[in-house]
């Protein structure tokens, strides 16, 4: 078996995460790349990961067999992947980010099998900029409709995933603090374990990889938002009444909407307690408070979403990110139909 550690460029560095990881990579080398050759033993598409494992030899030549993570099925599926794509027997050679702690397990930069690259810059290709696609011929005359970002409104120093973004971001209080430093994702206290998505913004920022999807329903005065990601869906009602009593908490929180000219507020109080909503260990109570505005741009090609956060039992003052997605009508929006063996399987 070939095996080299090998310095990756920063720029893989800082783009591996919102593409792979709905737990953090902090149990993975991200400084190594070691490359293995060996026999397919399994091959699973499922969300929010897919794996394949691989039977090769150690530097002794004792048998070892390697697990690989992937992006999710549906991003997978959005560069070309099929269930067909691997299949037990096939000889490949793979380049992973390895464990830090020693298991034979890594996180995939390429896969190739009979000479063909399947998994070349699976990292890098998910950030290219969206506006760069042909013109969208249909445009938007509301915020309804099916939404992804557009690459270039993130900027040149756009961190990465949710954790990365809030890392960066986030003031935290001395209990956010205390909170953030004794979190581990490979714990009870992971929601995720237990296919428990994180509550807004996350799905703002889950855009860089899943559609969010708004609609208006008339009859009843609501709108509806739906993330791809973990079949997230949230209601905010537009009838104007108030929010809840403090003490009535929900996983979403409560959302009220209004229209300021033509931009579409919400106000989203009354959240629940959650262990990790950003993925990075720092929780959300009952004082979170999340303003959204959604404003159409470029006639309706584009829109502008703006997000303020705060949070004041963990979080000082508060955070503001704004970004642009690109109307995308004809975006899939399949169930992400989160499997538990799947996301628990990153565990050691």
């Amino acid at each position: 078996m070939l095996m080299r550690d090998v310095m990756t460029y920063v720029a893989v560095l800082v783009l591996a995460s919102p593409v792979f990881g709905h737990h953090s990579d902090a149990a993975l080398d991200m400084n190594a790349l070691v490359t293995i050759e060996g026999t397919v033993t399994e091959f699973s598409m499922r969300n929010p990961h897919a794996y394949f494992t691989v039977r090769t030899a150690d530097e002794r030549g004792r048998p070892v067999e390697w697990t690989v993570q992937m992006a999710s099925a549906i991003t997978l599926s959005r560069r070309g992947w099929t269930r067909d794509s691997l299949a037990v027997g096939d000889r490949v050679t793979v380049s992973l980010r390895p464990a830090r702690d020693g298991r034979p397990y890594g996180l995939m930069a390429s896969v190739e099998k009979n000479g063909d690259t399947l998994g070349t810059n699976l990292i890098s290709d998910s950030r290219r900029d969206r506006s760069a696609a042909s013109p969208v011929a249909v445009r938007a005359t509301s915020p309804a409709g099916k939404w992804l970002v557009d690459r270039s409104s993130l900027g040149d120093d756009y961190p990465g995933g949710l954790d990365q973004l809030m890392r960066r971001e986030l003031r935290l209080t001395e209990k956010g603090r205390t909170a953030e430093a004794a979190y581990s994702q490979a714990s009870a206290e992971n929601p995720e374990l237990d296919c428990i998505t994180k509550p807004t913004p996350a799905m703002i920022i889950y855009t860089d990889l899943y559609p969010i999807e708004i609609t208006f329903n008339e009859r009843d005065e609501t709108a509806t938002i739906r993330s791809q990601y973990f079949d997230q869906q949230r209601t905010v009602y537009m009838d104007g009444r108030a929010h809840p009593d403090a003490s009535v908490l929900t996983h979403e929180g409560h959302s009220i909407g209004r229209w300021e000219g033509n931009v579409l507020v919400i106000d989203t109080r009354n959240f629940a307690y959650h262990r990790s909503p950003y993925q990075n260990g720092t929780p959300s109570g009952p004082e979170k408070h999340v303003v959204e505005r959604y404003r159409l741009d470029q006639g309706g090609t584009r829109m502008d979403v703006e997000f303020t956060l705060e949070d004041p039992e963990y979080i000082v003052g508060s955070m503001t990110h704004t970004r642009q997605l690109i109307y995308s009508p004809e975006t899939d929006m399949s169930p992400f139909n989160c499997d538990l063996e799947s996301t628990r399987r990153f565990l050691p």
